[in-house]
């Protein structure tokens, strides 16, 4: 009785399965290099900083953990002052960096001294939460340049946002993925007219 399979050794069933892998890996790598592609259509979630009203919803809905969104800091139009409202309390113990004068629950603020009564605040992203405390004590009672955004690197740009699913200002708009991030203080570049022109 003849068998009717070819006779296959180790060789070429090495061969064989080194070209399907080979080819698999190909086409995982192109797919991947297409997905990082931005077409001219592609959006993707991001805040206006104009109808946020902090309302700490971007840190507990969020499916990611800690949230994709973080808190900026649009430097344009930040006053560098010795006393931050985004950085302390509203009634401090003391103007110092103690943990009792701070409003950031999780010291994502850093204060930086730069010469004579003004200071540099950057928000350090990995301890940023989101909860937009930070943005709310500087809109109350500041100028307003710290805001929060989509952090595009970490987000996983859910079909249905589930922050934007419980923004109740309706703050989540959709942007055009080659310029992804809303910033205040540059307005002009982000208006919803220049965006899909």
């Amino acid at each position: 009785m003849s068998s009717a399979e070819p006779n296959t050794d180790r060789r070429d069933f090495l061969r064989n399965t080194g070209r399907g892998a080979s080819v698999l890996a190909l086409s995982l790598g192109v797919g991947a290099l297409m997905k990082k592609g931005v077409t001219a259509d592609e959006t993707v979630w991001q805040i206006d900083p104009v109808k946020c009203t902090e309302c700490g919803k971007c840190a507990t809905h969020c499916v990611l953990y800690p949230s994709a969104v973080k808190a900026i800091h649009a430097f344009d139009i930040c006053g560098y002052c010795d006393y931050c409202t985004g950085y302390f309390e509203p009634d401090p113990i003391a103007t110092d960096e103690g943990a009792e004068n701070k409003i950031c629950p999780t010291d994502a603020v850093v204060r930086k001294y730069i010469i004579g009564p003004y200071f540099e605040y950057t928000i350090d992203e990995p301890h940023c939460i989101g909860c937009a405390k930070c943005v709310e004590g500087c809109r109350v009672y500041g100028n307003g340049s710290l805001h929060l955004q989509i952090k595009q690197d970490i987000c996983v740009d859910c079909d249905s946002c589930s922050i934007n699913n419980a923004c109740p200002s309706d703050a989540f708009v959709k942007v055009p993925a080659s310029n992804p991030y809303l910033v205040k203080g540059q307005e002009d570049t982000w208006s919803e007219e220049r965006w899909f022109q």
